[in-house]
């Protein structure tokens, strides 16, 4: 579940600032920060396309797969490689779910921008509150506010749509519903560490690309082992 991603994505989390180039430039999210010019729709099925098939995303999902079939193998999953197999496709069709509804479809229709807007230079209060807020409330193409469609609409599309695939999920009405706000609740986890783990980086100097992508993909699947309990 993409969040963004804030997603996603699941969905990146959803949010992340992309490099419009036609060329796999990785890191380039977290380092170029938003453009001034407005996303395009094929701008951003690039970017749902690029958090996809990136190999940290697909590097977590094969170990958080390996980990929890080991750990359970009585799970719906099953045990052994095909339960390993079965776990790793869910987790990627629910990542290509999350980028497609959160960082494209929604996002183009809505006329979202599916950037994350850092506040570096204001007081930790007000950027604990901006993290907070921009799961509910973002910035449009055109850089005015508008509700964060990606996630408010995004959240229960992908659960709607998990509801067909993914094994031994409750699929009640109050399931769903406790799954969409367990999505909304933790999707600021995202925000937080793309708001402030760069300001960690600059006063201890190290290179925390690797770093931050793998914090992202374990708090996204961790909301998703989460919701899929339900």
């Amino acid at each position: 579940m993409s969040l963004n991603s804030g997603a996603s994505g699941n969905g990146v989390s959803r949010g992340s600032a992309p490099c419009p180039k036609r060329h796999f430039a990785w890191y380039s999210r977290f380092v170029d920060g938003p453009h001034e010019k407005p996303l395009t729709p094929r701008d951003k099925a690039w970017l749902a396309a690029r958090n996809f098939v990136d190999p940290f995303n697909l590097i977590t999902i094969g170990g958080d797969a390996g980990i929890a079939v080991a750990a359970d193998s009585h799970s719906p999953y099953g045990p052994g490689m095909p339960g390993f197999a079965r776990y790793v496709g869910v987790s990627l069709t629910e990542d290509m779910t999350g980028e497609f509804f959160g960082t494209f479809l929604i996002p183009s229709i809505a006329h979202q921008d599916p950037h994350y807007y850092r506040m570096e230079h204001a007081r930790i209060p007000r950027r604990i509150g901006h993290a907070l807020l921009q799961v509910l409330w973002t910035q449009g193409d055109n850089g005015k506010g508008m509700p964060n469609y990606a996630n408010l609409v995004g959240f229960g599309i992908d659960d709607a749509i998990g509801n067909l695939y993914v094994p031994g999920r409750e699929t009640t009405a109050s399931a769903s519903a406790e799954r969409y706000g367990i999505a909304l609740a933790s999707a600021p986890i995202g925000n937080f560490v793309n708001e402030f783990l760069p300001d960690v980086a600059s006063h201890i100097h190290v290179q925390i690309i690797l770093l931050q992508r793998i914090i992202n993909q374990v708090a996204d699947k961790e909301t998703m082992n989460a919701s899929n309990s339900q």
